[in-house]
């Protein structure tokens, strides 16, 4: 059913509704924080003219083929070109270096390019030769091997499938950060949640590119062998994979290249900024493309407009136009060197005349199928594959092979998206019933879940999705860490997503976090990253973990809403809400394949679509997802099944998607106006002091026996020291305000026998310590500040304390000290010894009482806390 015209009234409203909370906050440069990492991002790329694809995959040079003459690059001087967005690229140098040392006599091919100054250097013919292709990339003192092998063989029984079976693994070796592998083996094991990011990235870029009929196992490896912090490996781990694929017999021939993009403090654009230069940016964005189109992106962003989100993407595809050129000189000359041709033999051809066939005799039953008038996940799925499941009784029998069946389930998926195309553009309307730009019926549920046990919560529901997001609140023990080549970090703020198989209605394998979750998940925390308040204003770690309940399309974006909500239900001093939509594209399949001269057509006969169905994803040629407010993007990713998109495309993109990002914030800000004032009554409570340096080491304890003490004895949930300023900063956490503050006065009677001790104890003008107790003097109304199994730890004076034995503590035998004595009790106690065994002063409760035998006083001159002598 088509939305109401009403909605662009609630669109207006929600923006001026919107206004009050989105000016009470600026964006600052900076605000992501360390925790912005750059392995986030992915894809963009454009020619200088608008563009759709780069040339046939296996172009014949003869018939116009943009391969680039060898003799123009090879050993040609390097011409700096700086490009109207300001980026300086030069052409690529290709050329023969060697032969290397040593008895073998090998030769390398070699392309260098320079990028903003900086050169980046691929070589072939030394390392992993028997690989179906191997690159080794440099840049600075980073250097990265990749190695692409495949199921060649051409004599092996034709394996047919719908898809590539291929697979990416990138791992950074703690070697090359110069730091062995934690960990009892003292091996770099799983993978990182940052590889399985990057590995992302490799396998979103190339896929796309392989040929339609082939599908031979194809596996890329990349091991990062060196790492220079000022040189990001994550773009050049992608590119010395598009030139191991390009370099070997697998059939891809087309070059594919990715740069990270970020923002100066000026607002300019730099392309592959370091990752310090990222943390403090603006932007994190990842481009990557061909010669001539965009394949994929992703990042993040600080509320970045869409204006300069596509002059971002733009920047970013300058430099990649470049390298995909050095790519193609720099694979043909390999290929030369070492004798090979792509195996074009490998790609099946599929047989095209069933698609006619389709149009003969199932037209009418997809355009009923389409016009259902429902709008439910089951029933409209339901109908379209009752049309399949028609087509395989009329176009296969028993004995159709698999590549029979391979090819009718792929015309089928041809044949539903340009029905599903046609409908769009000529009708405006949808298989739910929906036009191209609207939402489907949103509901939203605040704090679902007590707020007795759960901090923050909220259930936000978009037609069939649904995600259930939950919010904790922790100290800094509860942050999230992980160890990297740049060390070790943490996360203050972070998402954790999940995907079970029951939100599809299906039965699955539930077991370790998978890459797709993984990859959501990053894209939902970016999304949220930018609202989420300073430790120095709100000094809680964030965790908010978002539950797919139900599924049927972009199921992330609906996490960021269901998150951003949950937050306000929490407390968390947010100023603004965040929502997020994924965005659809429906092209004709001759045009998902078509050259540059066919970019005009390709702007006229493309359909956006808002708010994609689960189907429309899988039939369609784009998911790009954009998540933000009314002010500015601050997530996007890009994935696309055809080989590049035009920049006029995804501007068109970036401009529906803020409609539909308005239209979710009307429904979620009249839910939940604002963060809630008070928080959950089961947050726990944080009480912050600063203490000197000096005296960290006696309230942590040897072997941090103190601090455990301390946590046990006041039932605390935790306390954290922070070391790395002037002074230390104590965070005690716990349930109530009140052990709170006996704690606090615990450390402070420690920072003070610290300071009695310490050279650069009291106040600088004179070292002083505490004279010790007189042995066999009675000491009254002493305070109990430790009690344990063992005794009760009593303070005699201020800076002298000592333990009283649990068989000191009366005539009679005590089964339990915790029974009968707790912190803040006072008692009467003798001084037995200044020291027992444990180097502690010994003191007796029972002796105090007068029924225990007095010990000779063969000790020290009398006293106490008046005898205070400087050393």
């Amino acid at each position: 059913m088509q939305q109401p015209t009403s909605a662009v009234g609630l669109l207006l409203s929600c923006v001026l509704s919107y206004a009050t909370i989105c000016a009470a906050w600026a964006p600052t440069p900076g605000a992501f924080g360390s925790a912005f990492a750059p392995s986030l991002g992915s894809v963009a790329a454009q020619r200088n003219r608008p563009a759709f694809r780069t040339p046939g995959r296996f172009a014949n040079p003869a018939k116009g083929s943009r391969s680039f003459p060898l003799n123009k690059l090879i050993r040609q001087p390097a011409h700096a070109l700086r490009t109207s967005m300001g980026v300086e690229v030069s052409e690529a140098r290709v050329f023969m270096d060697g032969p290397v040392s040593g008895e073998h006599g090998l030769e390398k091919v070699v392309m260098e390019i320079d990028l903003d100054g900086r050169t980046l250097r691929l070589e072939s013919g030394e390392v992993g030769r028997l690989a179906a292709g191997s690159v080794v990339a440099k840049q600075g003192n980073s250097v990265i091997y990749t190695s692409a092998c495949g199921d060649l063989d051409l004599n092996k029984e034709e394996v047919i499938e719908d898809f590539v079976p291929m697979s990416v693994h990138y791992q950074e070796r703690s070697s090359a950060a110069g730091k062995t592998s934690g960990g009892y083996i003292k091996r770099d094991g799983r993978p990182s949640d940052e590889e399985v990011l990057v590995s992302r990235i490799i396998d979103r870029s190339l896929r796309p590119l392989f040929p339609s009929g082939f599908c031979r196992e194809v596996q890329v490896l990349s091991w990062v062998l060196s790492y220079d912090p000022e040189h990001n490996v994550d773009p050049i781990a992608l590119i010395s994979a598009s030139a191991a694929l390009l370099s070997s017999k697998i059939p891809f021939d087309t070059p594919v290249a990715g740069v990270a993009v970020g923002m100066d403090a000026k607002g300019k654009f730099v392309v592959n900024p370091t990752r310090d230069m990222l943390k403090e940016s603006r932007l994190n964005l990842f481009v990557s493309g061909t010669e001539e189109s965009v394949m994929m992106i992703e990042g993040a962003a600080d509320f970045l407009t869409e204006e300069e989100m596509a002059e971002a993407i733009e920047t970013g595809m300058k430099a990649v136009t470049a390298i995909c050129k050095g790519l193609r000189a720099f694979a043909d000359k390999v290929k030369e060197a070492r004798g090979i041709e792509s195996l074009t033999a490998l790609v099946r051809t599929p047989d095209a005349s069933l698609y006619a066939q389709f149009e003969d005799q199932l037209s009418d039953a997809m355009d009923k199928a389409m016009r259902t008038g429902k709008t439910g996940k089951f029933d409209v799925y339901g109908a379209i594959f009752d049309v399949e499941r028609e087509a395989k009784k009329l176009f296969l029998d028993e004995s159709s092979d698999t590549g029979r069946e391979i090819d009718v389930k792929a015309t089928f998926k041809r044949f539903a998206a340009e029905k599903m195309r046609l409908l769009a553009k000529n009708e405006d309307l949808r298989i739910d019933g929906r036009g191209t730009k609207a939402v489907r019926p949103i509901s939203i549920n605040m704090n679902p879940l007590p707020a007795a046990s759960v901090h923050g919560s909220s259930l936000f529901t978009r037609g069939d999705t649904q995600t259930l997001a939950t919010v904790t609140l922790g100290d800094k023990g509860s942050r999230q860490r992980m160890d990297t080549l740049d060390g070790e970090n943490s996360k203050r703020f972070y998402l954790q997503y999940t995907f079970p198989p029951s939100c599809n209605g299906e039965v699955g394998r539930i077991g370790a976090i998978g890459r797709r979750e993984i990859g959501h998940g990053n894209l939902a925390e970016r999304s949220l990253l930018p609202i989420i308040p300073s430790e120095v204003d709100f000094p809680y770690t964030i965790r908010v973990e978002s539950l797919v309940t139900e599924s049927c399309g972009s199921s992330s974006m609906a996490s960021v809403c269901s998150g951003s909500l949950a937050l306000f239900d929490a407390g968390v001093p947010v100023k603004r809400a965040v929502a997020g939509v994924a965005m659809g594209l429906l092209l004709p399949d001759n045009l998902k394949r078509g050259n540059e001269d066919m970019a005009v057509q390709v702007d006229e006969e493309a359909v956006i679509l808002t708010d994609i169905l689960g189907l429309e994803d899988g039939f369609g040629t784009m998911d790009f997802k954009v998540a933000g407010d009314a002010k500015g993007i601050t997530a996007f990713q890009l994935d696309i099944k055809c080989e590049g998109l035009s920049i006029n495309l995804l501007k068109r993109a970036l401009t529906q998607a803020k409609e539909g990002r308005l239209h979710m914030l009307y429904h979620m800000l009249k839910a939940k106006k604002e963060p809630t004032d008070t928080l959950a009554p089961s947050v726990p409570k944080m009480l912050t002091m600063s203490i000197p340096q000096s005296a960290i080491g006696k309230v942590i304890g040897p072997g941090g026996a103190m601090i455990r003490s301390l946590i046990e004895d006041f039932e605390l949930i935790n306390i954290d020291i922070d070391e790395s300023g002037s002074e230390g900063v104590v965070t005690v956490t716990s349930l109530n305000k009140e052990r709170n503050q006996k704690a606090e006065e615990k450390i402070r009677f420690l920072v003070q026998e610290a300071n009695n001790f310490s050279p650069s104890g009291g106040t600088g003008t004179m070292n002083k310590r505490v004279a010790d107790p007189e042995v066999g003097k009675v000491y009254k109304d002493c305070l109990v500040v430790g009690v344990h199994p063992f005794g009760c730890f009593v303070e005699l004076y201020a800076g002298k304390e000592g333990l009283v034995h649990v068989s000191e503590l009366d005539n009679k035998r005590i089964n339990n000290v915790l029974d009968l004595f707790k912190v803040g009790d006072k008692m009467d106690v003798k001084v037995m010894a200044l020291k027992d065994q444990k180097g502690k002063i010994r003191l007796s409760r029972k002796a105090a009482m007068g029924n225990a035998e007095t010990p000779p006083t063969d000790a020290p001159a009398a006293a106490g806390p008046e005898a205070i002598e400087a050393q």
